[in-house]
């Protein structure tokens, strides 16, 4: 009994196996290759050349209740007892448990969820929902155009104030993209398409900024801007630039505009077409800086007080139309500052008159002379004017200016627009 019982549960069976009642029993589990044995390993040792059958000694006969063969459940089997093989590896066995990755998937999206929300990330305002830092949008029935700036970190002086440079970079852009988002650019610095067809481009003439407040770091400033007709062949530009969060004004600047022949570097009349292009983005109103119509006076070497010599241009100085940026002159007057009016007094306004523009091989001067205000020392002076000018080593004027200075933190004193007439 016991050796027949454990030969059959080692040797294949040839046909299906039937119970006592003589009924065929179906196969469980799925048939077994005849050469493999319950380990998965061959059914033939080094003995079978023999012809000897291993035999499990310990099996024995399953127990009977009633006439009936009833399963036993073996206990925890030793090592050297056979062991079930585990199923043959298949495409569906191979895979994750997708159960668990999903969990740990939902975990990680609740956990960056919680976090999220608890950022206090929102805008203090509605409006800067549209477009905070994009390429701003046309607003006020199309004729104002508006956009914001961040200020960087790179952008800001040795005061941890946003540089004049950085302004006047801030108004050249937007006054650029009100160009581009009217569908006005075309190929050139600001130009129109037919300012393209006859090789003409925008050139400045005269610029006035006063400024009321410098931002710092971090801050988000709005600029708006606008166009104006000047003359019969002028254009007029404007900018208000405010404080994002609390709507105050900090910066107010006015522009005048000729157009020159690109290859001829000379002025030009705006053709008709030209107006027909630009005539519908002009607002009906003042300029909002007064226009300072006080001559500039002539500066040399026996009136000025200081002079900075060999400024040239370098090739990132240069626009796209292989002249010197308007902005960089800006850069170049203050040059020949003096460091005790840099150190003590910030730039509340300056106005500069454009005579030509400055080549890529153009070595300049800078020149200075500091008015007398009549207020004691300069260090511990009030507001103070300066005239500058900047010229080709050659003589040739390259722009004349006038700036003036507050003394910094001085927020009792006010602004430079509160000056008295005679000061102004």
């Amino acid at each position: 009994m016991v050796t027949t019982a454990a030969t059959s549960a080692f040797l294949p069976i040839a046909s299906p196996a039937s119970d006592s009642s003589g009924k065929t029993l179906g196969k469980v589990g799925g048939s077994i290759p005849a050469n493999v044995d319950a380990r998965g390993t061959s059914a033939k040792s080094k003995s079978s050349s023999s012809g000897k059958l291993r035999v499990n000694a310990n099996a024995q006969a399953p127990p009977k209740v009633n006439g009936t063969k009833v399963g036993v459940i073996d206990g925890p089997k030793a090592e050297d007892e056979v062991a079930v093989s585990p199923p043959p590896r298949t495409f569906i066995n191979q895979l994750p448990d997708w159960s668990m990755l999903l969990a740990a998937i939902t975990t990680i999206f609740l956990a960056a969820e919680k976090q999220w929300m608890m950022l206090d990330w929102k805008p203090k305002r509605p409006d800067m929902l549209v477009d905070p830092f994009g390429l701003g949008r046309i607003v006020q029935d199309g004729l104002v155009f508006r956009q914001n700036f961040s200020i960087r970190s790179y952008e800001i002086g040795a005061d941890r104030t946003a540089s004049v440079e950085t302004l006047m970079n801030h108004l050249q852009e937007t006054a650029l993209n009100h160009v581009k988002n009217a569908g006005l650019l075309a190929d050139g610095f600001g130009s129109t398409p037919e300012m393209c067809k006859r090789n003409l481009i925008w050139v400045v003439t005269k610029m006035q900024v006063l400024v009321d407040r410098y931002p710092t770091w971090g801050d988000v400033v709005q600029v708006d801007t606008w166009v104006a007709a000047s003359g019969k062949n002028g254009m007029r530009r404007d900018w208000l630039v405010r404080d994002s969060n609390t709507g105050d004004i900090l910066t107010r600047a006015t522009s005048l505009w000729v157009m020159m022949n690109k290859e001829t570097r000379r002025l030009s009349k705006i053709p008709d077409e030209v107006r027909e292009e630009i005539g519908g983005y002009f607002v009906d109103s003042p300029p909002i800086v007064d226009d300072d119509s006080r001559k500039l006076p002539k500066l040399d070497d026996n009136t000025a007080d200081y002079i900075r010599t060999g400024l040239t241009p370098r090739w990132s100085d240069l626009d796209v139309n292989q002249h010197v940026n308007n902005v960089k002159y800006v850069g170049w007057v203050l040059e020949s500052a003096p460091l005790p009016i840099l150190e003590t007094h910030e730039l509340a306004g300056m106005t500069l008159e454009y005579r030509r523009e400055c080549m890529r091989d153009s070595v300049l001067q800078s020149l200075t002379a500091v008015v007398d205000k009549g207020v004691g020392d300069l260090a511990n002076s009030g507001f103070v004017e300066c005239q500058h000018l900047l010229r080709l080593e050659g003589g040739g004027e390259i722009v004349k200016g006038r700036t003036q200075w507050r003394p910094k933190y001085a927020d009792r004193i006010g602004s430079w627009g509160e000056l008295p007439a005679e000061s102004a």
